[in-house]
């Protein structure tokens, strides 16, 4: 059996459901540590993940709730944050930051405490460009710098974004698990197969996983409803930038019809022609004639 809507074999994981099921799942903690020890590049190693509360409470019940995709801690009580961003928002960064404060603040201790913390670190899988005009720079690590000399001033809060419209490299072209994490993200509902370059265990398991046949009753029902909601998103999108452009275009041809005229009034006027004939046959008002 494939998707009924799309005729894919393998879930989407840029849906909510796909998302969750393959990253926020006991069953599927593997794949997490994977891929997030491949973000890492030996820099940290994580060897055990503890999924927590996706909901979180302010410190007062009129304060927001925030709502992670996926929330957890490793084996040295450090917190990860993870955030599938299925489109662009206008205060995507502010988001970012205030979805950080969340795991700091909860560390906080009643009585003594020296404020000593644990690390967080908060990881965006973006569907969505940063930069358009840096079409090779996708992989950006944040972190408090200081400005003057280049130093990190503070080493336990890291953002990680992955811009994935950027990453285009084909199966031939992976060279490590950051890659092969990325493809498989990238184009794992385009698939009909496993990849040959995607050998590793981890990746046997991710496609048995990710296997839409294999999927019980009340799994693909969720997730049919959890791909509609994202073709939605994405049809939502679209229609938003089609009509950007056409906006624009329809104001471009304004903008130089009107530039038209000017020009043609400054002629006009240059030849001693009365300013009320010029706004007849420009559009343009005296006072604007006046002003030329």
């Amino acid at each position: 059996m494939t998707d009924r809507l799309t005729g894919d074999r393998y879930v989407n994981p840029y849906t909510d459901f796909g998302f969750k099921m393959l990253f926020g799942t006991e069953m599927n903690k593997e794949l997490l540590i994977s891929f997030v020890n491949s973000l890492f590049d030996g820099k940290e190693v994580i060897k055990d993940l503890t999924y927590l509360n996706t909901e979180q409470l302010g410190t007062a019940e009129t304060d927001r709730k925030a709502v992670f995709d996926v929330y957890c801690e490793n084996e040295k009580g450090e917190k990860i944050l993870i955030e599938m961003q299925r489109g662009e928002q206008q205060f995507f960064k502010d988001r970012s930051v205030y979805y950080s404060t969340f795991p700091i603040r909860e560390q906080g201790r009643k009585g003594e405490w020296n404020y000593e913390l644990k690390a967080v670190y908060v990881i965006g899988i973006l569907n969505f460009t940063f930069y358009d005009e840096d079409s090779d720079y996708f992989h950006h690590e944040v972190k408090l710098v200081d400005i003057n000399t280049k130093e990190v001033f503070y080493d336990k809060l890291t953002f990680m974004y992955l811009e994935m419209p950027k990453f285009n490299k084909t199966e031939n072209e992976l060279k490590d698990m950051f890659d092969k994490w990325l493809f498989v993200l990238r184009n794992l509902s385009k698939l009909m197969s496993r990849p040959d370059a995607l050998q590793e265990r981890v990746f046997t398991k991710l496609f048995e996983a990710a296997e839409i046949a294999k999927f019980s009753k009340q799994q693909y029902d969720e997730y049919e409803e959890s791909l509609k909601a994202y073709r939605d998103w994405q049809n939502t999108i679209e229609t938003a930038k089609m009509k950007s452009r056409e906006e624009g275009r329809v104001e471009g041809i304004e903008v130089g019809r009107r530039l038209e005229r000017i020009e043609m009034a400054r002629k006009f006027k240059a030849s001693g022609i009365p300013a009320d004939i010029i706004a007849q046959n420009t559009g343009l008002s005296e006072n604007e004639i006046s002003e030329l």
